[in-house]
């Protein structure tokens, strides 16, 4: 069916005027009709059944009930307010108190007593149930279709109906479509000001995410709004029910859980706290928070509060009002205690005044009608959508009915409608209002697939309408990078983005790291002051260090890795450390270092911790440890990678799916310092022989990965005589094809040939390459060997070797492709194009990203 064309409150109030009451489904719209009197009325003229049987505004009965029948009985409160749901609803479509006994499956003692009780409590329903309208008034009954029962059971015997909708049809406007919530609502912004706000109407969803956008952006712009958050709402209300929670969640809490309630009480902690346990960090901030939880099981809600507000300065005068309505006040905190005011908070709203002035706020599906000149619908997806009463006394067709009539009205609401939506959300469309399914004759899965605008952020806008302007703010250009932040640049740019913006913990790996990296460093420094130590003050130092972020059932698993790990180190460096240092120019301590304050001793090696940054290349990093002339090493706490591993991550066309780029750019840089010299990088995973030293069968070499960079081509050295050493030192058949066809042959056949660049083994192969190569070394070695397998171990072999070592050619375009990729970068950062979601190798890998929550999945980078 098609969306009918609504009355307006002008033309009902022509069709209703010379009636003695008027009765109409919803309250606004029988305000709406009220304004429109012109004449003189003695008494009510429109209203709605139950404002009419209460003589005033209807309270919430559902809370008035259940006030009282917990203060009357001690059933629990999740079957009081489950039993009174049920008795008032199936009150409302029936049209008695007790019908609900007439269910056997929802009828147990709680639900006989809620009725019992409900007898006498003078609450809108039982006026309802007892009013009826005299006879000798002329009523006229507005959208009689969109009463209950028991709003039918007032109505006289004779009276008139007036249809809410015309014959006609509704025009409806077109959707505009934004990309996200927050364009939406800065739109919105773009027309409400404190000048107009009183002719405006937002209808959302109150439990969307525009609700809070809508309300956090009109308070931030000082324009008057009502209509939108309870008492629940309120944020310090809110904050008090968490700061009851915090104290009981025990010592695993850590900052970061309690770190919305400091934000919201006016305490500021710093991030780099948040990963560690609440009880474990010193700050003034935080010491009465401690000592809360400390003895919360002493104290009662009202002591709770009373804590609240003398560390806010804000009094909680309604919250103190409610706690003694709910016979909580003088109660010992508890955790069920505490479930139970949460509950209720959840379940009812808790009446509170309202200025109504400025921008009204209507939820989207409690609202029928809004009677102001202006109204936007914001969202309008699903979640629009009633989910009609499963329940054996609602005629769930009549529901519906009335759910899509009032939905019509709500679409057609004010003189100027503006439909403001989403089309997509994290790349998956957004879904319509069901109802729409049902009026419109348009096969549709999205807004964009109706009648719509789309409203977009291009560096092109001309401003108009909807549309932004770009922002002309000048940049700070980005000279060099590091291995990790390019490791989660190419992973992905935005992700990168994020991590630069915003301030993060400490984490207990980075801490831990930190501490054997500090003890590495210490050690190569001052080897005699560790030699007098016993291992144990060491391990103890580095537990009391790291202590906030483990609990203490993990510390005997801690204490053997920490023993482990400082001896591993201590045994490496003892049999494969640097000599000397003399090949080094001096440079001064970079950082702190843990075990410099505990000893008080300087680290000045030129060996240890090197900082380097180098414009030219656009690259700076920290090397551990300057182990010769020719060799760097960097300490790893975790797992062992193989070379080839370290290689393949290192890829740039395409580059890999963990792209780590340490390797490469801590040889691009040193291959400057020691230029046209082979070069080695070692990964001492001094943490991956711990079950090793366990079960007392370590062995270091075990621990280390070694890559190696050769300043020439790989074409140069395929035709060398250290490779045709290699083959020699290959598999059977290889040594023995080469060793009959010498190195002048071998080094003759290679001048002739190129390697391809693939590195795939079949790709090898069946190539052009791998024909030739074979047939030449057959011609050249007698029948005595098998020159065909021999041929093909060699090329596995060259390929092996390529795909575990970087060469010049490597190093180059690595070179580019760091230059490439700050260029993109700054390019970026000056607005010239977003920053992506999607890497270079396409869909970022989420194992990866560190700001997970401010990513959406399959998010369009367009």
């Amino acid at each position: 069916m098609p969306i009918r064309r609504a009355k307006t409150a002008e033309s009902l109030y022509a069709e209703v005027q010379d009636y003695d009451l008027v009765v109409t489904p919803d309250a606004p719209f029988a305000s709406a009709i009220n304004r429109r009197l012109d004449r003189p009325h003695f008494g009510t003229f429109a209203t709605t059944p139950r404002r009419l049987a209460a003589g005033r505004r209807e309270q919430a009965e559902d809370r008035v009930a259940f006030l009282e029948v917990i203060e009357q009985t001690d059933h629990d409160w999740k079957a009081v307010a489950y039993a009174i749901g049920n008795v008032l609803q199936c009150w409302e479509h029936q049209g008695r108190l007790d019908a609900i006994l007439d269910y056997d499956a929802y009828v147990d003692e709680t639900t006989r007593e809620v009725v019992e009780i409900m007898q006498n409590l003078r609450t809108t329903s039982k006026r309802l149930t007892e009013h009826t309208i005299d006879d000798d008034q002329s009523v006229a009954v507005v959208g009689y279709e969109q009463l209950t029962n028991l709003e039918r059971s007032i109505l006289p015997e004779a009276f008139d109906r007036v249809d809410l909708f015309t014959d006609e049809v509704f025009d409806y406007p077109e959707f505009h479509v934004f990309e996200s919530a927050t364009d939406i609502v800065s739109a919105l912004l773009d027309t409400i000001s404190a000048h107009n706000a009183e002719h405006v109407a937002v209808v959302l969803d109150s439990g969307s995410q525009y609700s809070s956008l809508v309300e956090s952006a009109l308070e931030a712009a000082d324009i008057p709004f009502y209509g939108g958050p309870g008492f629940i709402d309120d944020p310090h209300h809110r904050a008090f029910v968490r700061l009851l929670r915090v104290g009981f969640r025990g010592s695993e809490t850590t900052v970061g859980d309690v770190q919305p309630l400091l934000t919201q009480m006016d305490f500021d902690i710093s991030v780099k706290y948040h990963q560690k346990r609440l009880e474990t960090v010193d700050s003034p901030d935080i010491e009465w928070l401690q000592e809360f939880c400390s003895s919360i099981g002493e104290q009662t809600f009202a002591d709770a509060l009373d804590t609240y507000t003398s560390k806010t300065g804000i009094e909680l005068t309604l919250f103190e009002e409610e706690l003694q309505t709910l016979s909580l006040s003088d109660e010992l905190l508890t955790t069920e205690g505490v479930d139970r005011l949460a509950y209720y908070l959840q379940t009812y709203e808790v009446p509170v005044d309202r200025d109504n002035e400025g921008v009204l706020l209507a939820d989207a599906k409690s609202s029928a009608y809004v009677d102001r000149p202006v109204v936007f619908h914001l969202g309008m997806g699903q979640d629009w959508t009633h989910s009609a009463p499963q329940r054996p006394w609602v005629d769930t067709e009549t529901q519906f009915e009335r759910y899509i009539g009032n939905f019509q009205r709500l679409l057609q609401s004010g003189d100027q409608q503006y439909y403001l939506v989403q089309d997509t959300a994290g790349g998956e469309p957004i879904t319509p209002c069901l109802y729409f399914g049902d009026l419109l004759d348009d096969d549709f899965e999205r807004f964009s697939d109706l009648e719509s605008v789309e409203h977009r952020r291009r560096p092109q806008s001309n401003g108009v309408g909807f549309d932004r302007h770009p922002l002309d703010i000048e940049s700070e250009t980005i000279e060099t990078v590091s291995q990790s932040s390019l490791n989660s640049y190419v992973n992905s740019p935005r992700d990168y983005l994020f991590g630069k913006l915003l301030d993060s913990p400490e984490q207990e790996r980075f801490v831990e790291g930190t501490l054997f990296h500090d003890f590495a460093e210490f050690y190569v420094n001052h080897p005699d002051v560790i030699a007098d130590v016993d291992i144990t003050e060491l391990v103890d130092a580095m537990l009391g260090e790291a202590e906030a972020f483990f609990s203490s059932a993990d510390e005997a698993l801690r204490r053997r890795k920490y023993r482990i790990g400082l001896e591993l180190i201590m045994d490496y460096l003892d049999d494969y450390g640097p000599e000397s240092d003399d090949f080094l120019t001096a440079t001064s301590g970079w950082g702190d270092n843990f075990f410099v304050e505990y000893f008080d001793r300087p680290v000045d090696s030129p060996l240890t911790e090197r900082w380097f940054e180098d414009h030219s290349l656009g690259v700076n990093g920290k090397i551990d440890l300057v182990k010769a002339p020719d060799h760097l090493l960097d300490y790893k706490s975790g797992s062992k990678k193989r070379t080839s591993q370290i290689v393949k991550r290192a890829a740039i066309d395409p580059p890999a799916d963990t792209p780590n780029f340490q390797a490469a750019l801590y040889l691009t840089y040193y291959r400057t310092i020691q230029p046209e010299e082979p070069l080695e990088f070692t990964f001492f995973h001094f943490l991956e022989s711990m079950d090793d030293v366990i079960a007392g069968d370590a062995n270091l070499d075990d621990a280390l990965t070694t890559v190696s960079y050769y300043p020439f081509t790989f074409d140069e050295y395929v035709s060398s005589r250290d490779t045709y050493e290699v083959l020699l030192d290959g598999y059977n058949d290889c040594q023995e094809t080469f060793g009959d066809l010498g190195y002048p042959a071998y080094s003759d056949i290679m001048d002739q040939l190129t390697f391809p660049e693939t590195t795939d083994r079949d790709e090898l192969r069946a190539s052009e390459f791998a024909e030739e190569f074979t047939t030449a070394v057959d011609v050249g070695t007698s029948e005595d060997v098998d020159a065909e397998k021999g041929a093909d171990q060699a090329i596995r072999e060259l390929n092996g070797v390529r795909r575990r070592t970087f060469f010049r050619e490597d190093l180059d375009a690595f070179e580019s492709f760091v230059d490439e990729r700050l260029e993109e970068l700054n390019d970026r950062r000056a607005g010239k194009e977003r920053f992506p979601v999607d890497g270079l190798a396409g869909e970022p890998n989420y194992r990866r990203i560190d700001n997970r929550d401010l990513l959406l999945e399959g998010e369009s980078d367009d």
